[in-house]
């Protein structure tokens, strides 16, 4: 656990004082910010399509398992096979014996965070599987090494000069190319992979459980060729993906892509139902479905907690949270950064090792501002602080220190026995985990209560 919150302070600090670290990330975020005011003007009212957003998922979440069940019914139905995993290491061999019976080699892959989340990349190359991401933002990341920097943006924090740098190193580009060239160059390469392809892996934006479908939105139509081109096509899913309808989609696309790029809609919109049937000619032999649980159903059973699952991964929490914006997503070390990370992460993983995360917050509420489907994300950050205290993970340092605070606050003379000069050395001098990452307080000389007595008497 200290190694975790260390190693987070650590490059906390080296990302908030990079300066044209800092100017990326704003630079792009500015121009989210330009264009989202653009796509909410599609909504009579963007206020109450949250709120109708937010009462969908929450039926959807809490009629899960039924939800889930009519999805897999009918899915079945139409060829597609149903794998439930309880943790990463079941889905991981599930997908791993598929790709053995497939004689897979070569496999393509949309954007996809729940494989993030599994670290899927690394656990085919270990099977001798070349695994390659064909999002432009994710496959930037993978030539550089790196995980994504942002849900929705993964290589947000690279300007088009790291990119071409990146570009000439890896692939032989010209280091000067634009990006209309480098988008080219990255199109070819792509196109000889999914003619090579055995597999193709996607995720799901959501799951339609009247239809029994799966729906993606995205903008380059790497992912309908993911889960077309290739023979086989796995979806790689969490169960809080859920919707009860397809007539809900007319809702969720648009609020997903206004709230994730700023677009009424994004260009490539695909729903999946299973694979090729008798009477068609395109699409893949086999389809295989992976609801994964990872620690989601611990959500489920945290009835304070449980809110978090509806969101729908359009980052703009991210976008608008001050501690993201200066300290980027690798800091965080998870899969899911920023407010909504911060939240889930501790749940999904341990709270004793993550609890950090929680703490990595203003409070000043914007994230639940912004929310697509109005998660009270600055709540359930505060709920993850309460809950880490009362399962025992605060230090006895900080125990101590609210035990004294309480004390203090209850007897309102023992604040003022103690002069200015006295507390700053109590709080600067003998509480050092509080000044060891913040400036030193500086207590006037007379307290406010002291103060005001001065002025206006006893009375």
């Amino acid at each position: 656990m200290k190694e975790t919150v260390s190693s987070f302070m650590a490059k906390a600090t080296i990302k908030a004082a990079d300066k044209e670290h800092r100017r990326k990330i704003n630079f792009n975020i500015g121009k989210y910010n330009a264009v989202v005011p653009q796509g909410k003007q599609q909504f009579l009212d963007i206020h109450l399509a949250r709120e109708k957003a937010k009462n969908i998922k929450w039926k959807a979440i809490e009629t899960l398992d039924k939800q889930l069940e009519i999805f897999e019914a009918i899915i079945t139905k139409r060829g597609a096979k149903v794998i439930w995993a309880e943790d990463a290491q079941q889905a991981l061999e599930a997908i791993g014996k598929i790709c053995e019976e497939k004689n897979c080699k070569t496999l393509v892959k949309s954007k996809s965070m729940v494989t993030e989340e599994i670290h899927l990349n690394d656990y085919l190359e270990k099977q001798g599987i070349e695994s390659v991401e064909t999002d432009l933002g994710e496959y930037i990341q993978q030539l550089d090494g790196e995980p994504p920097y942002h849900i929705v943006t993964p290589a947000m924090h690279k300007s088009k000069e790291d990119v071409a740098r990146l570009f000439a190193e890896k692939l032989g580009t010209d280091p000067k190319a634009t990006p209309e060239q480098l988008t080219l160059t990255a199109r070819k390469v792509l196109r000889e992979k999914y003619v090579q392809a055995e597999v193709g892996v996607t995720g799901a934006n959501f799951i339609i459980a009247d239809i029994g479908g799966i729906a993606v939105t995205e903008n380059e139509g790497n992912a309908r060729l993911s889960c077309s081109m290739p023979k086989t096509h796995i979806v790689v899913a969490g169960i809080e993906k859920v919707i009860p309808s397809m007539t809900d989609l007319g809702l969720f696309w648009p609020l997903l892509s206004t709230f994730g790029t700023g677009q009424k809609v994004t260009v490539y919109n695909t729903i999946v139902t299973g694979p090729k049937q008798a009477n068609e000619t395109d699409g893949p032999e086999d389809m295989y479905v992976i609801l994964l649980d990872n620690g989601r159903t611990n959500i489920l059973a945290n009835e304070k907690q449980r809110e978090s699952l509806y969101c729908i991964r359009c980052g703009a929490c991210l976008n608008a949270c001050p501690v993201y914006k200066n300290i980027g997503g690798h800091t965080y070390a998870a899969t899911y950064s920023g407010p909504i990370g911060s939240v889930i992460t501790p749940n999904l993983k341990e709270m004793g090792e993550w609890k950090h995360l929680s703490y990595a917050s203003s409070l000043c509420g914007n994230c639940t501002e912004v929310c697509a489907v109005k998660i009270n994300l600055h709540e359930l950050l505060l709920e993850n602080r309460h809950e880490s205290v009362e399962s025992g993970y605060g230090s006895f340092t900080e125990k101590m220190a609210w035990k004294m605070w309480k004390q203090a606050m209850l007897r309102r003379k023992w604040m003022n026995m103690a002069n200015g000069g006295m507390k700053n050395r109590v709080v600067n001098s003998l509480m050092k985990s509080w000044t060891a990452h913040r400036g030193k307080l500086e207590f006037p000389q007379k307290s406010f209560n002291q103060l005001w007595k001065e002025k206006h008497g006893r009375k």
